[in-house]
């Protein structure tokens, strides 16, 4: 065969195959570098793709478990305020036969039984009056003496510049003399009015050593309520007496002949409450840890820790705690003796009915129940929630930096994954690019030869 002959069949086959033509990806047109790039580099991509994955279930997992242990703390501030020894299973109520003349409220320090009050008399808070002024009379000057109780006298100046009602009542507010003075009118005209600033006899008020011309006129004398508790005499200059019965204050309303009868007892209504309180918190913790492992008849459902074997432990020492029993203790022994009762799916409900009749009948026992220092039901379970989220030994807490450790070490092995496919990007970039480049000039190059080939024929 000729050269000439050879050229030209060279011409036609590169023709045939695309040569000199701009369509498909064919020559001239060249190639998607970045297209051929992430072919190239689709395994690496998917690897790191898959990392991130996992990392972010972790995240989830570990989100999930703060979540749980938030509901954990809560749970055991709640059995916290039954275990108080001041708190709600502690707090006392107190009742009056007739709270018009006696009304009661009882601390947690009070301590139950019943009373007998009889109320002889109120305290009474001293006070003075003055002759009534007409709004432009002025004061002569002169000066008088306050004295409350036992404390020294006050004495008050009026000057002749400083010689109304209403500036003398300034003045003695400002010599905190013991009283409260203040300008009173009715039809007739004004007054000056003093009152004690403390009730009962350290609080009554003399007025002495008038040299002005106001005439001073005692309206009440202060004394001491008279009160009998349980039959013994008590005087108190205020009538709110909170020294007489133990943790119980009275409010003395008004004298009565005929005797008040003051009943105190446990609060059931608190303690009612507050177990509620604690079993609605347990129920919280429940839900959110079995709404981790619940599954769908089609297969669907589970949460993020759905395979963490921790939290099926901490299921299971929860599940035990909340079942845990005393012995004795006048049959109230756990919590489904006093109407709490623990349903096949880990929940608790209450029996209020159950409840009301073991707080009225055994109080002091349903208290040892959840207070017992070395035994108590609250006491176990504060020390299981522990073993479950204590700061540096809970298995929760274990299990998170367990997590919180394999997501660093992803996010490291990311990282790495991430600058090496970026330098191998960048080096199939730049080989793709010159092929390219390459296939863009190849129309040129052959129009060349087949320019050269023609003159030869």
């Amino acid at each position: 065969m000729s050269t000439t002959n050879s050229l030209s069949s060279l011409t036609d086959s590169l023709g045939s195959s695309g040569a000199g033509t701009t369509s498909g990806t064919g020559l001239g047109q060249g190639i998607n570098v970045q297209q051929f790039v992430q072919f190239a580099v689709a395994n690496r991509t998917a690897a790191i793709t898959a990392l991130q994955t996992q990392r972010t279930t972790l995240g989830s997992q570990a989100s999930e478990i703060a979540t749980i242990s938030s509901e954990l703390g809560s749970l055991d501030n709640a059995a916290a305020a039954l275990r108080d020894p001041l708190g709600a299973l502690s707090a006392e109520t107190a009742t009056s036969s007739n709270s018009a003349v006696v009304s009661v409220t009882a601390a947690s320090t009070a301590t139950s039984g019943s009373h007998t009050i009889t109320v002889t008399s109120l305290a009474t808070t001293s006070s003075y009056y003055t002759n009534e002024l007409s709004s432009s009379t002025t004061i002569a000057p002169g000066t008088f003496k306050i004295q409350v109780g036992s404390n020294a006298p006050t004495t008050i100046t009026i000057a002749s510049t400083d010689n109304t009602l209403s500036q003398l009542a300034v003045t003695i507010n400002g010599q905190n003399a013991g009283v409260s003075a203040s300008v009173i009118q009715d039809a007739n005209g004004s007054r000056l009015a003093l009152v004690s600033s403390t009730s009962g006899l350290p609080g009554d008020v003399t007025v002495s050593g008038n040299t002005t011309g106001l005439t001073f006129t005692k309206a009440v004398a202060g004394t001491n309520a008279a009160v009998q508790v349980d039959g013994i005499p008590i005087s108190s200059a205020s009538n709110t007496v909170s020294n007489v019965i133990n943790g119980v204050t009275l409010n003395l309303g008004s004298p009565s002949a005929a005797p008040i009868t003051v009943n105190v007892s446990p609060d059931t209504t608190q303690a009612t409450a507050a177990i509620n309180a604690f079993v609605s918190a347990y129920n919280g913790v429940v839900a959110e840890i079995s709404n981790q492992f619940k599954v769908n008849a089609d297969g669907s459902g589970g949460g993020v820790l759905e395979t963490d074997n921790t939290l099926r432990q901490a299921q299971s020492q929860l599940l035990s705690a909340i079942s845990y029993s005393v012995s004795g203790n006048n049959g109230i022994v756990n919590l489904a003796s006093i109407g709490v009762n623990l349903a096949d799916d880990g929940t608790l409900s209450v029996d209020n009915g159950a409840l009301s009749t073991a707080l009225s009948s055994n109080y002091s026992a349903v208290q040892n129940l959840f207070q017992n220092a070395t035994s108590g039901f609250t006491q176990n379970l504060h020390s299981v929630i522990g073993t479950l989220t204590a700061p540096s030994s809970g298995i929760l807490t274990l299990d998170t930096q367990s997590i919180t450790s394999t997501t660093q070490s992803l996010t490291q092995q990311i990282s790495d994954l991430q600058a090496a496919l970026a330098a191998q990007e960048l080096s199939l970039t730049n080989v793709y690019s010159q092929v390219n480049a390459t296939l863009q000039e190849l129309p040129l190059l052959l129009s060349q030869i087949s320019s050269q080939i023609g003159a030869i024929k």
